[in-house]
C-alpha cells in the first residue's frame, strides 16, 4: 500500500506530509476536525479552494537533494497518486517576504508554538497538526509604485526596523491578522516561503495550528467577512490555491498513522 510505503519511509528531517481529506475519504477513514479547504468570496476578493488529497513539505539546502527526493516520492506512490503540483520556494535574505517585509514576527515561541500548533492527546493523534496552505501571487511592479509610506501602511510595519505602525489603517495586514484579537484567540505558527519563476512570483504561505479553525477565522476577517475591511495584502496579491491538511506525528522512526488504520 502506497501508505505504507510512504510511512515507512519518510524520514524525519526529510519535512512534513499532510494528509487531505479526499485520501481519507478513499481509504474509508475518518479525521477529526480535517475538512475541505472552503472557496471564500470578500468584497472585490477571494479565496479558492484547491483541495488535494496529498501535500509534502520536501526542506533542504542542497537542490539536487530536493531533486531525488521528489523523485523518490513520486516513484514511492505512483501506484496510487499522480504528482499534480510541485513548486520550489527559498529563504529570501533575512527570512523576508518578496516585498521586503520581515516574515514571521509574531509567530509564538517554545511551548507557545507547540500549544498553538501541535494536537495535544490522543493515540496516534497528539503531535499532529493541522496545515493551511495557500499560494499567492504578488503583483510587485504595483507594489513598487506605492509610497513608502503607504507601503508600510498596507503591511502595518515599518520596513526600516519592522516597528509595528501604532495608528494603521484598520485594513493593515497585521491589525486584520492579529491573532490575539480573537476569540478565541488564532495563535498558529506561520511562514511565508517566497517563490519566482521568472515570470510571476509571490509567497507559499503555511500555517499550522491545532485545528483548522484559527487559520479560517483570520482568512475570514481578511476577506472583510467580519466588518467589510478588506486585508490591504489584497491591494497587490492574491491567492491562486487553498488546502487544509492533517500532519500526522511520528512514532519512532515512522509516520505514525494508526489513527486511520496503517
Amino acid at each position: 500500500m502506497a501508505l505504507a510505503r510512504l510511512r515507512d519511509a519518510f524520514e524525519a528531517d526529510w519535512g512534513i506530509v499532510g494528509l487531505g481529506l479526499p485520501l481519507i475519504e478513499a481509504l474509508d477513514q475518518h479525521v477529526s476536525g480535517l475538512r475541505v479547504f472552503p472557496a471564500l468570496e470578500g468584497n472585490g476578493c477571494n479565496a479558492p479552494s484547491s483541495q488535494q488529497a496529498l501535500w509534502i513539505l520536501l526542506r533542504g539546502d542542497e537542490r539536487s537533494t530536493l531533486f531525488e527526493r521528489t523523485a523518490q516520492l513520486t516513484a514511492l506512490l505512483a501506484d496510487a497518486l499522480v504528482l499534480d503540483d510541485a513548486l520550489d520556494t527559498f529563504r529570501y535574505r533575512d527570512n523576508r517576504d518578496l516585498t521586503g517585509y520581515e516574515d514571521g514576527t509574531e509567530n509564538p515561541q517554545d511551548s507557545a508554538a507547540v500549544a498553538a500548533a501541535l494536537v495535544a492527546e490522543g493515540v496516534g493523534r497528539q503531535g499532529s497538526s493541522y496545515v493551511a496552505v495557500q499560494r499567492w501571487i504578488h503583483d510587485l511592479q504595483r507594489f513598487r509604485t506605492f509610497p513608502a509610506a503607504q507601503r508600510d501602511a498596507t503591511i502595518g510595519r515599518q520596513i526600516s526596523d519592522n516597528e509595528e505602525i501604532e495608528d494603521a489603517p484598520e485594513s493593515a495586514h497585521v491589525k486584520r491578522t492579529a491573532q490575539e484579537s480573537f476569540t478565541p484567540e488564532a495563535y498558529m505558527v506561520r511562514h511565508s516561503m517566497p517563490w519566482d519563476n521568472g515570470i510571476k512570483q509571490g509567497t507559499e504561505f503555511i500555517a499550522f495550528g491545532e485545528s483548522s479553525d484559527r487559520f479560517e477565522n483570520v482568512l475570514r476577517r481578511m476577506l472583510g467577512h467580519e466588518d467589510d475591511i478588506v486585508d490591504a495584502l489584497f491591494s497587490f496579491s492574491r491567492p491562486v490555491t487553498g488546502g487544509y491538511y492533517w500532519c500526522p506525528p511520528r512514532q519512532g522512526d515512522r509516520l505514525d498513522l494508526r489513527s486511520i488504520a496503517i
